[in-house]
């Protein structure tokens, strides 16, 4: 089992050694998969993201080995602010989240979180009395695990969330794939873009910046929160970079890109989308 709070380093890196034990072709609960099925499997868990927050880096560090092990690339925080910073930051499609954490605990972060995002979210606590368990769902968690916890149960509750929220299309039936606003349209399915139905050529930078921006309309986003969403980097001196990109998207899309439509400048702030009635 994974330790609690109380537990040193050591001792996790004890439990690291022993989870790397040579498994058998499978799944966590040891039942035999198909081959079809676990090409599947494999080719979904390459293009999911989980975020694991906790304060105790050990924690983090060998829960990071578990899911990274089964497939699944791991993001790291170590209190809720922070979490909050990664959701966004990254397409996340699971969270790990501690509960007694300095800064931002996880249940204030929750509740933050659940104002506009419905990503799955497992609470992980030392405390295992009902009342915390039934406030942990009530808040807005999806499932609740205690500390000290074995590490095949916890992947096998990553695996069952996701597929209930994937396959079961909890999460895909409400993403939308073409946006309208006024005369621009965006098909994300097809990545394909029009304006008054004619076909505009983007590069693939300047497609993703122009999604990012259709799928928030009237949200504005400073150029350092552009930058990190595309190029998943920190934004050092990136200004010149995305400005030469925003002037290139408006060349392709606005009438007269002087005095532009859709693709508005906040001066002093970042970039938005104007929000428009679909033509």
């Amino acid at each position: 089992m994974l330790p609690d709070k109380g537990h040193s380093r050591n001792r996790c890196g004890t439990i690291n050694r022993t989870a790397s034990v040579r498994r058998m072709p499978g799944n966590a609960s040891g039942q035999m998969a198909f081959p079809e099925q676990m090409r599947n499997d494999n080719q979904e868990k390459m293009n999911m993201n989980i975020l694991v927050c906790d304060d105790d880096h050990a924690i983090v560090d060998a829960i990071e080995i578990y899911l990274g092990q089964e497939g699944y690339t791991v993001l790291k925080a170590y209190d809720g602010q922070e979490a909050i910073e990664m959701l966004n930051k990254y397409e996340v499609h699971l969270l790990l989240l501690d509960i007694m954490m300095p800064r931002l605990d996880g249940i204030r972060a929750t509740m933050k979180i659940r104002e506009d995002n419905s990503v799955p979210i497992i609470f992980l606590s030392a405390k295992s009395e009902d009342v915390d368990k039934i406030l942990g769902l009530n808040i807005g968690a999806d499932d609740y695990i205690t500390k000290p916890f074995n590490p095949l149960e916890l992947t096998a509750r990553v695996r069952s969330l996701l597929r209930r929220y994937t396959r079961l299309g909890a999460l895909m039936e409400t993403k939308p794939t073409i946006f309208h606003i006024g005369g621009l349209c965006v098909d994300d399915e097809r990545k394909e873009v029009t304006v008054d139905g004619e076909p505009v050529k983007l590069t693939p930078i300047e497609y993703r910046i122009l999604l990012l921006l259709v799928q928030n309309p009237g949200r504005v986003f400073s150029i350092s929160q552009i930058y990190e969403r595309i190029w998943k980097e920190e934004a050092i001196s990136g200004d010149n970079t995305v400005a030469v990109h925003i002037r290139h998207i408006r060349e392709k899309i606005e009438i007269n890109p002087k005095d532009p439509r859709y693709l508005k400048v906040v001066w002093g702030v970042g970039y938005k989308i104007e929000r428009q009635e679909a033509i």
